[in-house]
């Protein structure tokens, strides 16, 4: 007999067989914790301590997955009861053997549920985890008090803090999980269940934590709060989970409670939450929801530089299969031992089995000439950053792949439409930008001209969810949207090093701000070599009123390109960055040829400049229409240039701190800088209205 919860959608089932009964979550897609569910879970284990018969009860989910969180769509809505701590404590304080039947993913409330759970066994491809940090939260139902119970403080630090997965193996490792299910789950949580019935019930909540000596405590919280970069949630959750080695579980709770009500209406949060959605809503392209996407298999990379390998690895890793292409059997052999090594790298860190490489190893073969790619489904250039060279090699490749085939350029700044304009199929052509380096970073840019066909486009997005990227459709410009907004900020940054600044000061302002790092380390990082290739471009087109810094110029012709160099920005020793003297005097230097006399340049005016010129530029990129949305711009920004996900990205950022301050340092940059400083029109619109600007 099978009885359906008192919940309208039956969306809990509880089967009261004898001696084991089964509570069934079946709220597709992912089983959250929506009202319904909390409401039949509670009833189900009521009518589990009502029933003699029932002596043990197995919570299980079905579909694809355990319970995978909240359901988003009571973001942002009052709390409706019961609320999911009272369902947990019920389900711990049950009189009978609970035992959780964990398969797909069990996160944040779901983790929970299944650690209020007596015992529990998962499918070996299962995974754990309390991301809430990552939604500026802190776990909400006792995660960050049973979680430690179970496995001690040290690995529950690791985890509430960094929101990071562990597969079942790893959670078995650690204790989180009683056994791994050798075949049927259902059958082995079962098994389970009648061997602990009349024995006595092990509660989590109830298990004792060593704790950790105050010195090593602090230091843990310092180094999380380091690593969080400016967001406050890491912290807050490391806090509270070295309360469980102090406080009884009930006062741990209402601890935990407390901070997750304060941060969930915290800014931070809704900063967070606004990312969250971001990601999703950027794979929706208004219009192409019937557009059906090519068939892509097999995958062509011409060039095995650095990021022609990334590529590569990228592609591999998905699955397809991959032909990596080369001028000589001399390029060729040097791209095969780059891929090589970045496997062997993935494999020594235990990223990565021995297996695995050799499996995706299989999957990209090597070639060299054009002529070896006839039989793909898509052909991705990676080669250098050169208009003409690039123009060349699509003419050449025009006649190779069989019709049908999409072609592909990972150009950087290039105008797209100018390299398929060199080809007889510019319907097939679009830019997949992707970002250094290539089998690691998630954002993929996808650059359509004029004349790209929509299921090209189609295409394009398609590939980014096999690759798990996430792509953001654009229009063409010099830049598109990432590499157009980073010169921008990038020249003013070296205004203010014109001004008086530093380029460690200007650094350093941009990490507290919350970047991974600053401009002018980045710059070593990726090869100043790169964007002085591209100033040189545009130099014959440059307005000669525009205020030009020729700092970055003067150090690529001395042979500065930084990191691979050993020097650029900075000075590097045994891998190490240090601030050059050299660098301080070419500085100063400057400022004299300007005619400025230098001036201490604080943190706050060095952000604030920053932060204008990308919202301006972010504005202008929306008046021109190279994106439809801000939220694009956003997701860009966060996830190829680092900036900030707690503050949701710029335009997010400015929406919500109000446009006026930032309205204020452009029109003085443009008054000061003149030409490319004109203030965009949709900043002024907005700021003049202050209406909100997201849809």
């Amino acid at each position: 007999m099978t009885a359906a919860s008192p919940a309208d959608d039956n969306s809990v089932r509880l089967t009261p067989t004898s001696p084991v009964a089964v509570i069934e979550i079946d709220n597709p897609p992912v089983n959250a914790t929506s009202q319904a569910v909390r409401a039949g879970l509670l009833a189900a284990i009521h009518e589990v301590e009502r029933n003699p018969q029932i002596e043990a009860v197995v919570i299980a989910c079905a579909g694809r997955t355990f319970v995978a969180g909240a359901d988003i769509r009571e973001f942002g809505q009052p709390p409706r009861e019961p609320h999911l701590p009272d369902v947990i404590d019920a389900i711990e304080a049950c009189s009978k053997p609970v035992i959780a039947a964990v398969h797909g993913t069990a996160l944040g409330g779901g983790c929970e549920i299944a650690l209020a759970c007596h015992a529990r066994i998962a499918d070996p491809g299962a995974s754990f985890g309390l991301p809430e940090v990552k939604l500026g939260l802190v776990p909400g139902a006792g995660g960050t008090q049973r979680l430690p119970r179970l496995i001690g403080l040290e690995a529950a630090l690791d985890l509430v803090s960094s929101g990071r997965m562990v597969k079942a193996a790893e959670a078995l490792r650690l204790g989180l999980i009683d056994r791994l299910s050798s075949g049927d789950l259902r059958q082995d949580t079962m098994e389970l269940a009648r061997e602990l019935i009349g024995k006595q019930i092990r509660r989590t909540g109830e298990q004792p934590v060593a704790a950790m000596d105050g010195q090593n405590a602090s230091a843990r919280i310092a180094e999380i709060r380091r690593k969080a970069r400016g967001a406050e949630a890491p912290g807050r959750a490391a806090e509270l989970v070295l309360l469980a080695a102090e406080l009884p579980l009930k006062q741990g709770m209402a601890r935990e409670r407390e901070t997750f009500l304060a941060l969930r209406s915290s800014e931070q949060s809704a900063a967070l939450r606004h990312a969250f959605f971001a990601e999703r809503e950027v794979t929706r392209l208004p219009g192409f929801d019937a557009v059906e996407p090519r068939s892509v298999q097999k995958v062509g990379i011409v060039g095995a530089g650095t990021m022609g390998s990334g590529i590569a690895i990228a592609f591999a890793d998905a699955g397809f299969d991959v032909k990596v292409v080369e001028t000589s059997e001399q390029a060729l052999a040097a791209g095969r031992a780059r891929i090589a090594d970045t496997y062997e790298k993935q494999v020594a860190s235990g990223r990565l089995t021995a297996a695995a490489r050799d499996e995706r190893s299989r999957l990209i073969d090597y070639g060299v000439g054009l002529d070896t790619l006839s039989d793909r489904d898509l052909v991705v250039e990676a080669v250098f950053e050169d208009l003409e060279v690039k123009r060349a090699l699509f003419r050449d490749l025009d006649a190779i792949p069989k019709p049908g085939t999409i072609l592909a350029t990972n150009t950087s700044y290039l105008d797209i439409s100018l390299i398929a304009d060199a080809t007889s199929r510019p319907a097939d052509v679009v830019g997949l930008h992707f970002f250094s380096p290539a089998n690691v970073m998630k954002l993929l840019e996808i650059v359509r001209t004029d004349a790209t066909a929509d299921d090209v486009v189609a295409t394009g997005l398609a590939l980014a969810k096999r690759l798990r990227k996430i792509p953001v459709v654009c229009r063409v410009c010099d830049g598109f949207v990432g590499n157009r907004i980073l010169s921008r900020y990038r020249q003013q940054a070296e205004y203010l090093l014109e001004e008086g600044a530093l380029p460690h000061e200007v650094d350093a302002a941009l990490e507290a701000f919350g970047f991974p790092m600053g401009p002018f380390a980045v710059s070593d990082m990726a090869g100043l070599d790169i964007a002085w290739a591209r100033r040189k471009r545009l130099a014959a087109n440059r307005d000669p009123n525009e205020r030009y810094v020729d700092i970055a110029d003067r150090l690529c012709e001395a042979g500065r390109f930084g990191r691979k160099t050993g020097a650029g920005w900075y000075r590097y020793e045994a891998g190490k960055r240090e601030i050059d003297p050299a660098v301080t005097a070419l500085v100063e230097e400057a400022s004299q040829r300007r005619g400025l006399t230098r001036r201490k340049i604080s943190t706050e005016e060095i952000q604030a400049r920053i932060r204008a010129a990308i919202v301006n530029e972010a504005c202008k990129i929306l008046d021109e229409r190279i994106v439809e949305r801000p939220l694009d711009v956003d997701v860009v920004m966060m996830h190829g240039y680092g900036y900030p996900a707690w503050r949701g990205g710029p335009l997010f950022e400015a929406d919500r701190i109000g446009l006026q301050p930032i309205l204020a340092q452009v029109k003085e940059r443009a008054e000061r800088d003149g030409p490319g400083w004109e203030v965009a029109e949709s900043l002024a619109g907005r700021a003049a209205s202050n209406a909100k600007f997201y849809p």
